[in-house]
């Protein structure tokens, strides 16, 4: 006789079709819109410093006060020719003829130069260029044109801000498709070994893809309306944040979802089923990555400011792909979606095992794992903790006080080699200068003091139209007079002061520190400015940050804890494990930047981003875990529920791990030091906190301090515990362990 069939509800044509296609077709939609605007980010997107600018430092005062004494944006390329030998007669009258070229160069005012160095053997040109238009196509013109039109065998470089803005911006150009392009490839190879399905991973890349062109429309919308500002950093951040959250959040519906197949035949209904044991963990781990990226918003950077709501959106986004587009194809797919090996319908009396030891129904490594966890849960979480704080201590090596600019771009860069080539000839800081802002009748006494201090080489006055007040400087024949009276606006005026040193270096911004100190005491108005001085202001701004945000999102992170999980100590020790987690991955990195990659430093915002990064992220699977092993402790009691719920969602974790680990890795292809770093710190870090953290130390720990996990919650009390978790026969000691 043949065993009777299990037939599940009939459920309504709109909801097993109607609603799952209009919802697929809005998400088409989404995606024909906002895939085209991708390549239309440029419009939207700066690179230049002032994007990057700390709102409230002394450098952006006095930027705001330039911009008075300035009829145009302008920012400055610096040309250098360099010869072996002494530049011949006829050499310097070529370079000198080489001005009228420059100029007629689109979007370059008058041309100062040529200067020669006191060596003989370089000129240098000072180029000013306009900055609201396309900085990067002005450089390379003005390349061209040098290198066509210098002295034969002339080395020719274009740097200075102009010439390094135009290297980052080329340096961020892959950033639109090759890394796009090795994330998804990343993510698909990783799904298809955790599938071994075809389906399957294209219907969660379709998620992650689409969630990202929703993400880019409402960011395109956002920087169209001014509401944040848009650059290369956070374009490229926001790309792999929307491709790994997205996928992670897949990844835990999609398990839910085979689950859901072993008890049903109704694709529709396991569909739903899914969708209701999974949007709670999955709308706390985003509501977390979203609150901790707009705690960035307190950062005094600009930078940090507009990565918070940019990455934010992009967090939207995916949780919304994860929780409509992606449970809409499943319901469509049904079983198909994980072919050749579709999950089966199990007996009914094998859906819900009942539970002695937690590991009933586990085989393989997730069994082994929770087999040591109930063994030796003290053991474990000691000996992990201790691990970490080894790897803590390279912390102190982490030398995260900011890089010269010259050090940002990891390639072959014309204004880098020509930065080099300015210090070899003239004073290291020529076409950089640091920028003071003082009041009129104080001006002779600030610009004395300024030529006065050590690692200035020269300062003098700006008159009108920003040319040099030069007291006894000989005209040159032909030429009008040079102007002897400065240029005032609202009783101010500037000073260029050019260093000896590189605008980008330790050495530079010292001066700039004592500049600040000496002057104050002459005008307590006075400000000091420049590359050299926004480069000292925007690390001292990132490392006050640091301080400031961190706390304010581990409490955001401790109250969505306490409220998802009813408990105030799980939350606390679940926070303490991921900053650990933190430490760890951080101390590490340090070491590898120091002594593996012979970076000369790091970023100094590179800390708070991995910390905002690998906390907010790392607490999506604390929450994945231990929302999963608080549905099974209300079933089975706490100890069996650790078991089961470890057992349960390892392998959904790992997976999760593994995919966002290779997603930021990605960042790595992109050659600017600060992500590299950034790559390296988040994808180390969710490993450890993935192989380690979550399947180790949060487990064992809470194995070890049993139903007192929960508390003051009524599931916290061991009496109720007991009543859940008593066994039919008592339990065998090997498989359970001494508790």
């Amino acid at each position: 006789m043949k065993p009777h069939r299990q037939h599940s509800p009939r459920v309504p044509f709109w909801l097993r079709w109607l609603v799952p296609v209009l919802l697929v077709v809005t998400w088409l939609a989404i995606a024909g819109i906002g895939g085209p605007t991708f390549g239309r980010l440029e419009e939207v997107s700066s690179n230049d410093q002032a994007s990057f600018l700390p709102a409230g430092a002394e450098a952006t005062a006095a930027q705001d006060w330039q911009a008075k004494f300035r009829d145009s944006n302008e920012i400055p390329a610096v040309i250098v020719l360099e010869s072996d030998a002494a530049f011949t007669p006829a050499q310097l009258g070529e370079a000198a003829a080489l001005k009228t070229e420059l100029e007629a160069v689109p979007s370059v005012s008058t041309v100062i130069g040529p200067i020669p160095s006191e060596d003989g053997n370089a000129v240098q040109f000072v180029v000013p260029i306009d900055s609201s238009g396309e900085v990067k196509e002005t450089v390379t013109e003005l390349r061209t044109v040098v290198q066509e039109s210098a002295p034969e065998g002339m080395q020719t470089f274009v740097t200075g801000p102009a010439g390094l803005t135009a290297d980052l911006v080329s340096a961020f150009a892959g950033i639109d498709g090759i890394l796009l392009l090795v994330a998804l490839s990343a993510v698909f190879v990783i799904l298809l070994i955790v599938y071994r399905s075809l389906l399957l991973p294209i219907a969660v890349l379709f998620t992650s893809v689409f969630a990202l062109c929703a993400a880019i429309l409402l960011v395109f919308g956002m920087a169209k309306l001014g509401w944040i500002q848009l650059n290369g950093q956070s374009q490229g951040i926001l790309s792999i944040l929307v491709i790994g959250a997205a996928t992670d959040y897949a990844l835990l519906y999609v398990a839910r979802f085979r689950e859901a197949l072993t008890h049903t035949t109704n694709r529709t209904g396991a569909a739903i089923t899914a969708w209701k044991n999974s949007w709670e963990p999955i709308v706390a781990s985003g509501a977390t990555v979203i609150i901790a990226l707009l705690c960035l918003l307190f950062s005094d950077l600009n930078s940090n400011k507009a990565l918070g709501p940019v990455a934010a959106a992009g967090i939207l986004c995916s949780l919304l792909a994860a929780l409509t587009l992606l449970p809409a194809m499943m319901a469509l797919l049904g079983r198909t979606a994980f072919w050749p090996f579709r999950p089966k319908l199990l007996p009914e009396t094998e859906r819900e095992p009942e539970l002695v030891t937690g590991l009933e129904g586990q085989k393989g490594l997730w069994r082994a794992t929770g087999s040591l966890v109930s063994r030796r849960p003290r053991t474990v979480w000691i000996a992990s903790v201790l691990l970490l704080l080894v790897a803590s201590a390279g912390v102190l090596q982490l030398k995260a006080n900011g890089v010269p600019q010259t050090d940002v771009i990891l390639t072959a860069s014309n204004a880098v080699d020509g930065q080099d080539a300015l210090a070899r000839h003239f004073d290291a800081g020529s076409g950089s200068p640091a920028v003071i802002v003082t009041d009129e009748a104080k001006a002779q006494e600030v610009l004395a003091q300024v030529k006065a201090t050590d690692g200035v080489g020269d300062a003098y006055l700006l008159a009108e139209g920003g040319m040099p007040i030069v007291p006894g400087a000989p005209a040159a024949p032909g030429a009008p007079p040079a102007p002897t009276a400065p240029a005032v606006r609202d009783g101010k005026v500037l000073i260029n002061a050019t260093l000896n040193f590189a605008a980008d270096s330790n050495e530079a911004e010292q001066v700039v520190v004592v500049l600040r100190e000496d002057l104050k005491k002459i005008d307590d108005g006075a400000l000091v400015g420049g590359v050299t001085a926004t480069a000292l202001d925007t690390n001292t701004t990132a490392q006050r940050d640091l301080v400031t945000i961190i706390p304010v999102v581990l409490a955001v992170i401790l109250v969505i804890l306490m409220l998802l999980l009813r408990s105030v100590l799980a939350p606390v020790l679940l926070v303490a494990s991921v900053v650990l987690s933190y430490a760890a991955a951080l101390g590490v990195s340090a070491y590898v930047f120091n002594n593996v990659f012979g970076f000369p430093g790091a970023d100094a915002t590179v800390p708070l981003f991995g910390f905002v990064f690998l906390v907010a992220l790392g607490v999506d699977y604390n929450i994945f875990l231990m929302s999963r092993v608080r549905e099974e402790s209300l079933k089975h009691g706490t100890r069996p529920g650790i078991l089961r719920g470890l057992g349960v969602t390892g392998g959904v974790i790992t997976s999760a791990g593994v995919v966002l680990a290779a997603t930021f890795a990605a960042l790595g292809v992109i050659p600017i030091m600060f992500l590299v770093q950034l790559a390296f710190i988040v994808a180390f870090g969710v490993l450890l906190d993935t192989v380690l953290v979550r399947s180790l130390l949060v487990p064992a720990l809470a194995y070890d301090i049993g139903p007192r996990i929960w508390w003051p919650s009524k599931l916290g009390r061991p009496e109720a515990d007991a009543a859940r978790s008593l066994p039919a026969t008592e339990p065998d000691a090997e498989e359970v362990g001494v508790r």
